[in-house]
């Protein structure tokens, strides 16, 4: 992983914190620190999967200034939290690999669709790839967005029905209603 400006809360420096604590009400901060530090970590970094068998190589879950990792159990306990509120959801059954939204699937769909409908998108297809990596989404939150979450938002949207996701073989598309 590679270092980014990322401005490091105060507890990140304060080695209980990667203990997981036992008193209850020190506990609920310390995950919802720690819930914060994850998703502000991953949209800096632009992560979208997290591995927790590789979690040392993250940064965010080992502060080597410190000496201080995260164990396993408790990565994969705040993460099981991210995903009660839609932050996060396992790509695996054995919890191993995790994708994560710091905008909610459903957050990522209404950027889509307003920046759609703000440039009268409407009625027209457009590729995958034109729409998260396009020049007329170079200023859009979305830009640059992983392939796998960005279908999962516009599936959001096509539920909604605001648009049909196109899958085929010679074409990876979207039309918007």
């Amino acid at each position: 992983m590679s270092e980014v400006d990322i401005e490091w809360p105060w507890q990140y420096s304060f080695p209980p914190f990667f203990t997981l604590q036992p008193h209850p009400e020190t506990r609920s901060k310390q995950v919802t620190a720690w819930k914060s530090l994850i998703l502000t970590y991953c949209q800096k970094t632009k992560t979208y999967v997290i591995d927790v068998r590789e979690a040392s190589q993250f940064p965010v879950f080992n502060n080597a200034a410190i000496n201080r990792k995260l164990e396993h159990s408790v990565i994969v306990s705040i993460l099981c939290e991210l995903q009660k509120h839609g932050n996060a959801a396992p790509l695996d059954k054995a919890k191993n690999r995790w994708e994560i939204y710091w905008h909610t699937l459903e957050e990522w769909a209404s950027m889509v669709y307003e920046f759609v409908s703000n440039r009268g998108m409407q009625n027209t297809v457009v590729t995958l790839y034109e729409l998260a990596h396009g020049e007329d989404t170079r200023e859009e939150e979305f830009h640059g967005i992983q392939q796998e979450v960005f279908v999962k938002a516009l599936r959001v949207l096509e539920r909604e029905r605001k648009c049909e996701v196109i899958m085929d073989d010679d074409m990876q598309g979207v039309k918007f209603f």
